[in-house]
């Protein structure tokens, strides 16, 4: 899970650059404001990376899903993308659990059918 779940943070760390460049065009935001509020959400994208497999760590995940979409106000584009980041958080989440699962059952049958070295 964790694989694909970083993978999809990291897309998201390069989306969310990409929203503040946009962003930096509106004349009622200033860039400070830009640069804090899309710095602040890169940084989490990178850290959360790291707890993913935490507890709250995919509760974490779906708040900055959350928050992208909610960026679609100041960003009509990121409506659209930051849905497609949510189904691919679900995706990453879903099927994440799913192979961890796979890869124990696989590994508790490797160790039952191992022989004996007594």
């Amino acid at each position: 899970m964790r694989t694909l779940c970083a993978s999809t943070l990291i897309g998201e760390f390069f989306v969310i650059g990409f929203a503040g460049l946009v962003a930096m065009k509106d004349p009622d935001l200033s860039t400070a404001t830009v640069w804090t509020v899309s710095g602040i959400a890169m940084l989490l994208s990178v850290l959360l990376c790291g707890v993913i497999t935490r507890p709250g760590g995919v509760a974490l995940g779906w708040a900055l899903q959350v928050a992208l979409i909610a960026a679609g106000f100041v960003v009509p584009t990121m409506f659209f993308l930051g849905a497609i980041f949510a189904a691919l958080w679900w995706a990453s989440v879903h099927y994440g659990r799913k192979i961890d699962e796979a890869k124990a059952r696989f590994a508790a049958q490797a160790e039952a059918s191992a022989p004996d070295p007594a």
